[in-house]
């Protein structure tokens, strides 16, 4: 059963633009195990249009949220079932809101929709404009091969999905994951972003890329 709770937290002003947070939760699956998780949601946008970062285990909850806003967007940082699994339903409520993925999170796509395509791909590099800023797309993949983040510069924000939590990278012990990738990932597209970059996860708490970067050679040296 999916519940969610909500709380709004406001990011730098870039245009009239806010970032707004949502907690679902529900369960990840993966290598036939389930666990149940608690997933952040994050909206970006303005009193008229949004993307919304992860559509995960609660369209009811999302929608509500995003109100009668036009959803632009629905980008997904990468393709485990917990931050996809509400994605088409939130997409059928807004007109067919667009669901972008990259296509090397295609085959773990698949795994939850298999009847149905994202409607586009995300590549390292696209620009994705919402109420007057820009989300910039990097492919960072090691917790999935076609995991992206988020860099939004005028919101000094970066939305990691499940690659860079605080305390650490994300899991790579399962199907699709690789350790070194990951830290490649991290040291090399995210650690050289500016340190008062806030960093919204995909779970639990933000922290900063200046928080973080100190910590690198420890996670190098756990293996985790």
């Amino acid at each position: 059963m999916a519940g969610a709770g909500t709380g709004a937290g406001t990011g730098a002003s870039g245009g009239g633009a806010r970032i707004e947070h949502l907690v679902t939760s529900g369960q990840f699956t993966l290598d036939g195990g389930s666990w149940d998780v608690d997933n952040n949601v994050w909206i970006v946008g303005d009193d008229s249009e949004v993307v919304v970062i992860d559509a995960a285990h609660d369209a009811d909850a999302i929608a509500e949220a995003v109100g009668d806003r036009r959803l632009t967007a629905i980008v997904c940082t990468h393709a485990h079932n917990d931050h996809v699994n509400a994605a088409p339903q939130l997409s059928a409520r807004y007109d067919g809101a667009p669901i972008l993925l990259h296509l090397d999170d295609r085959v773990l796509w698949k795994q939850t929709h298999p009847d149905r395509d994202p409607d586009g791909w995300l590549s390292d590099g696209r620009r994705i404009e919402v109420a007057g800023v820009e989300l910039t797309v990097l492919h960072t993949p090691g917790h999935a091969p076609g995991a992206v983040c988020l860099h939004a510069p005028d919101l000094d924000a970066l939305f990691t999905g499940d690659t860079l939590f605080a305390g650490g990278p994300g899991a790579t012990g399962r199907s699709y994951s690789d350790f070194p990738t990951i830290i490649h990932s991290i040291r090399d597209r995210l650690l050289t972003l500016p340190p008062t970059t806030t960093v919204h996860t995909g779970h639990g708490p933000t922290t900063t890329i200046g928080a973080e970067s100190p910590h690198l050679e420890e996670w190098i040296a756990r293996g985790h």
